[in-house]
């Protein structure tokens, strides 16, 4: 019967953000820009990372990978969200909706982890600096690198296996404007209790072990600060981790109002409006986050200047 039910669906009707043409035009316009923004502004990091000397090193290593994560995490999502806010039909069909569903989990599962990397290397930077270069190897840090990236696909998959066991029934509106598990497993024709426990479990592993490593990564370079005897050297070594803190405020913040808190009871838009925060926004502010106050960004920034100056010259 679950596989027969599970067939007969072929397509869902995305809802979006708003059916009202003039806000459809206006939330094109703006997540538009977000979204060129977004890819200029890490697609600028990468390039950075790549081409200044001066920033071969594990922090712009993993902050280059970040970048080319949230380009990626983005174009899974905005590209179809921009078509859909000024087309009629906004139907997806049933594979195209799993395969988006399951892409977004693996990315944003290999943030989660990407961050407790970052914090570690942070750590390092800070606890043990003479023995930084050492620790943090290029070797190490393409470990690290790559298993954020594998363990974010591979756990994604028991995620994404539970919703595909389930019965869909019928043409189904889903009332947001991306296919997201949350929101998908509501459609179920089926109990989805052990669906969703499985799902917490994997969500705790998933988000809550990365965010205990960063947690007790902070803690640690928190006691090392406060043992500094200067203020000049308290103030270096703060310096090198607001950017990263920000970022992880942010991402968790969001990610865990959405995945690990209770559905019943909260506003029936509520899951596409935090979507949108973590979705379009802050990809676009991350760069941003992370150039403000950085001193070696903004001279990688004016010397990429010069060279494209001077080629244009030659």
């Amino acid at each position: 019967m679950g596989a027969e039910n599970h067939t007969e669906v072929s397509e869902f009707v995305l809802v979006g953000l708003s059916n009202c043409p003039q806000a459809q035009l206006l939330l094109f316009m703006a997540i538009l820009l977000t979204y060129l923004a977004t890819l200029l502004g890490n697609l600028l990091i990468v390039t950075l990372a790549r081409v200044d000397s001066r920033l071969h090193t594990p922090t712009y290593f993993f902050l280059s990978h970040l970048s080319f994560l949230e380009m990626c995490y983005t174009t899974s999502t905005i590209p179809q969200m921009l078509a859909h806010l000024l087309a009629r039909n906004k139907v997806i069909s049933f594979d195209h909706c799993m395969a988006q569903m399951y892409i977004a989990l693996s990315l944003g599962s290999t943030e989660a982890i990407l961050l407790a990397a970052m914090a570690y290397d942070r750590y390092v930077a800070v606890c043990h600096p003479l023995h930084y270069a050492t620790v943090m190897s290029r070797k190490c840090c393409l470990a690290l690198a790559l298993s954020s990236w594998a363990s974010g696909f591979i756990l994604s998959v028991i995620n994404a296996a539970c919703v595909l066991r389930l019965p869909f029934c019928g043409l189904s509106h889903i009332n947001h404007f991306f296919c997201e598990l949350p929101v998908v497993l509501k459609l179920a024709c089926a109990d989805t209790h052990l669906t969703e426990a499985v799902i917490f479990a994997a969500a705790v592993i998933i988000l809550l072990l990365p965010l205990c490593i960063i947690l007790a990564s902070y803690g640690l370079i928190l006691a090392s600060i406060l043992r500094a005897h200067s203020a000049a050297g308290r103030h270096k070594a703060f310096s090198t981790c607001t950017s990263h803190l920000a970022v992880v405020s942010i991402f968790y913040g969001t990610v865990i109002s959405m995945y690990m808190r209770p559905h019943k009871g909260s506003p029936p838009d509520w899951d596409k409006h935090v979507a949108v925060f973590y979705i379009v926004v802050t990809p676009a502010l991350n760069p941003l986050i992370y150039s403000l106050r950085n001193k070696e960004v903004k001279g990688a920034v004016i010397k990429l200047k010069q060279r494209v100056s001077f080629m244009k010259k030659t």
